[in-house]
């Protein structure tokens, strides 16, 4: 049995209307998933690969030459000096942030990063801080007032795109901010650009050319290549120290070799198949037209990316949305509070490369529609 306040806090999660519930998988025509480019569609490993395991960790027995050829692989597209290979980019921003940021430093944080970082920050001993998002002037604020001190470092940590708006970070203005100080590092997350942002989807920090104004890129393959697993990007320093204290590094069983060869197929797909990067960046922009053209553009929030977002506040009017789009065989989902502020329910609609006009027009129509029914 769970504890008593345990169950209590399941109680009120289910008396709220707002229990979370796992779903398997539908013949939906796909808003849903991250799987931007399709790349998990696409067959990438022989099925001899399958079954061997990595055996230990990297530090152990579950380091191979794979892991070296990839990494350079890895660093190489991204212009990067290294490269770390993590099992997911939960764990690598859970262990890049907890093991950087050491006790007496300070974390200023976007208010709308995701779990994974908020947690590398509160297994971290450093102070941390949210500032406004994407609030540069209030960055500056709070850079002024707290992030200046002997032996004081300055961890400012963002997503390149945000995963529940779609909005990209203003790095050009954060780049040049922390640049200035000699004790700021920025740390940014490109879950959501890898694939997307870039002729061949490198991201949002080497489209603008700031590689070597960030401290540290967390690239994640979960999404659009369509596989498991993550990399640091970063200086050849911050990868030993990485080796050295990062626990979820340390202390996790290798991914396997068949997941290695996974990643190297999705790279190669983004050197050499540039339609799918293609096709989705020109399907945003036809999306966005038709929104306006729907009488949706009050609702959506601006997003140059694959994630668009309709605010249709209140859990049980949101759902009700959702519900009638599956109905009519869409997988687009509802985004409820808690994970959102109340108020700010939302539709998360997730573009694909392999999404047509006709289905995003319906898709839109249905919602219009809906709307007009309240």
């Amino acid at each position: 049995m769970l504890p008593d306040k345990l169950l209590r806090k399941l109680g009120m999660r289910h008396f709220s209307g707002n229990m979370r519930r796992l779903k398997s998988h539908n013949n939906l025509i796909d808003f849903a998933s991250n799987d931007y480019l399709g790349f998990s569609k696409i067959p990438m490993v022989e099925e001899s690969t399958l079954l061997h395991g990595a055996t230990g960790s990297r530090l152990l027995s579950g380091h191979s030459k794979a892991f070296d050829t990839l990494e350079n692989r890895i660093a190489h597209f991204h212009k990067s000096e290294n490269a770390l290979i993590f099992n997911s980019g939960y764990d690598a921003n859970l262990g890049l942030i907890s093991s950087v940021a050491q006790r007496g430093d300070l974390i200023l944080y976007d208010e709308l990063v995701h779990a994974s970082i908020r947690d590398g920050i509160q297994l971290s001993m450093a102070r941390s801080l949210k500032f406004r998002h994407n609030d540069i002037d209030h960055l500056k604020i709070l850079l002024d007032k707290f992030g200046k001190g002997e032996q004081l470092e300055v961890y400012v940590i963002t997503e390149s795109v945000f995963s529940m708006d779609g909005d990209q970070a203003p790095l050009v203005e954060l780049a040049q901010l922390t640049t200035k100080m000699n004790n700021a590092y920025l740390i940014v997350d490109e879950a959501h650009a890898l694939g997307v942002i870039g002729h061949n989807g490198e991201g949002l920090v080497q489209y603008l050319g700031l590689e070597d104004q960030v401290f540290a890129r967390v690239v994640t393959y979960g999404k659009a290549l369509g596989c498991h697993g993550a990399s640091i990007l970063g200086s050849s320093d911050l990868v030993q120290y990485l080796i050295n204290f990062c626990r979820t590094f340390i202390y996790t069983t290798a991914l396997p070799p068949h997941a290695l060869l996974t990643i190297n197929a999705g790279y190669e797909h983004l050197e050499n198949q540039h339609v799918h990067i293609k096709k989705l960046q020109i399907l945003i922009q036809q999306f966005n037209k038709l929104v306006v053209q729907s009488g949706l553009r009050l609702r959506f929030r601006e997003s140059e990316t694959a994630i668009q977002v309709c605010i249709i506040p209140g859990n049980k009017n949101v759902r009700k949305v959702a519900g009638q789009l599956q109905h009519k065989g869409y997988d687009v989902r509802a985004i409820l509070s808690p994970t959102v502020p109340e108020g700010q329910e939302r539709l998360r609609l997730c573009l694909h490369s392999y999404n047509t006009i006709d289905d995003c027009e319906f898709v839109l129509q249905t919602i219009a529609k809906s709307l007009k029914k309240k």
